[in-house]
């Protein structure tokens, strides 16, 4: 379908979007990162909280192994717009994906139990006590800590969170927009996230030159880090500032150890696997398989992603095998009684119209823990114990990976 123009230009599709925001919801708050979108984002919400002279919050997550020049620009950017915003810049021990290690494939900032690997102390506006937040508990997880967040946030009135992604910027980011949730009033760059809380998505259009011909021609301050990463040959569109190891953000760790390298000494021997990380991660398949899949000789992709569970960390693969039963059933359901193929074709497997042993290999390969890939969402915390001895049954029950039989997938 051609695209077709609305008129008017992207700024003042954005400008809209949020004075209409600031009409219609009783609460505001911006997550913020510190990246070139959510600082966009940050200005341009910031020019109407001033013309309204209200007050917003603005909840930035502290991952303690961020670079120097970022959490210096978010310090500034908390700075220049104090007097318009609620400061909610968290340092607490938080759970995230580490997609650089099999031996921990989840690692927590600022664990208490290591305080003595931190690679700095917390800044001074930092919230270090979650006690007063009753929605908190050491170690939660970030994907449970941000519903929360604004659930609290709202006090049970309506409830808006501007959050700066692109869909030109990721697949994944598009379908975060795209995905059929219920929306506010019918606008699409809305979604409901919990109770009377939405997600506001005001620049989801803006592609990756409008975004830096606003921050020129205005001259609005940004993160200098994307300057060090232009220095270094990155490409515009490969630029993320993101948690320091998911899967996006770990192709950029090479550049850590240039632009920081005291900092980065004590990264690799905070985080397990971010060295490893560094090296292999824009490797093409062999290491951390990004989009191929390096097939050694003598094996199909079956035999492939078996030989890598039985070489994994045992705990992981455990992990790894419950997700696994659970996309081999489901799909036995749908016409594969007798097993699914070794591969599809490539289209329709990263579409998720057809399963394949192709595309578990590239789940284990990228160290796609919760295996977002076959379509999973990460499992509440509270809820982890019991989904495990839940499905050491099934998997019994079902004679996929059943480990009473030292079985494997059919």
């Amino acid at each position: 379908m051609p695209k077709r123009g609305l008129g008017f230009d992207v700024l003042t599709a954005a400008q809209d979007r949020i004075k209409w925001t600031f009409d219609n919801f009783d609460r505001i708050y911006i997550s913020f990162s510190a990246g070139k979108d959510s600082t966009l984002m940050l200005h341009l919400v910031m020019d109407e909280a001033k013309k309204r002279n209200k007050k917003i919050g603005c909840l930035f997550i502290d991952w303690e192994c961020q670079m120097k020049l970022t959490i210096d620009f978010a310090k500034k950017m908390y700075t220049d717009y104090a007097e318009w915003i609620e400061p909610y810049w968290f340092s607490l021990p938080m759970k995230t994906w580490n997609a650089t290690s099999q031996f921990e494939p989840e690692w927590t900032a600022w664990d208490a139990n290591k305080k003595e690997l931190w690679v700095r102390q917390p800044d001074e506006i930092s919230i270090t006590e979650g006690s007063v937040f009753p929605f908190y508990f050491e170690g939660m997880p970030f994907e449970e800590f941000v519903p929360c967040f604004g659930e609290w946030y709202a006090q049970g009135q309506k409830c808006a969170a501007f959050i700066g992604i692109r869909a030109d910027e990721s697949l994944n980011r598009f379908r975060t927009i795209a995905r059929d949730k219920p929306m506010f009033d019918g606008k699409p760059w809305t979604t409901k996230v919990i109770a009377d809380c939405w997600n506001v998505y005001p620049v989801y259009d803006w592609k990756t030159t409008d975004l830096w011909t606003y921050f020129g021609k205005f001259k609005k301050p940004y993160n200098k880090l994307y300057d060090r990463m232009y220095q270094a040959g990155m490409k515009i569109s490969q630029m993320r500032i993101c948690e320091p190891f998911g899967d996006e953000a770990r192709k950029g760790l090479w550049l850590y150890q240039v632009v920081e390298p005291e900092m980065w000494a004590k990264v690799c021997l905070r985080v397990a696997g971010a060295n490893t990380g560094a090296l292999y991660a824009d490797e093409k398949g062999a290491v951390l398989g990004n989009h191929h899949v390096a097939l050694p000789p003598n094996h199909t992709y079956k035999s492939f992603a078996n030989h890598l569970l039985n070489t994994m960390p045992r705990p992981t693969a455990e992990h790894y095998k419950n997700k696994l039963a659970v996309y081999l059933k489901w799909w036995s359901k749908r016409g594969y009684e007798d097993g699914i193929p070794d591969k599809a074709e490539l289209r329709l497997e990263s579409y998720g119209k057809v399963p394949s042993w192709r595309k578990i290999c590239k789940t284990i390969l990228r160290n796609d823990y919760w295996c977002k890939g076959l379509g999973f969402s990460p499992t509440k915390t509270s809820a982890y114990k019991k989904y495990v001895e839940l499905m050491k049954k099934r998997r019994a029950d079902w004679k996929i990976y059943d480990d009473t039989k030292q079985q494997e997938a059919v």
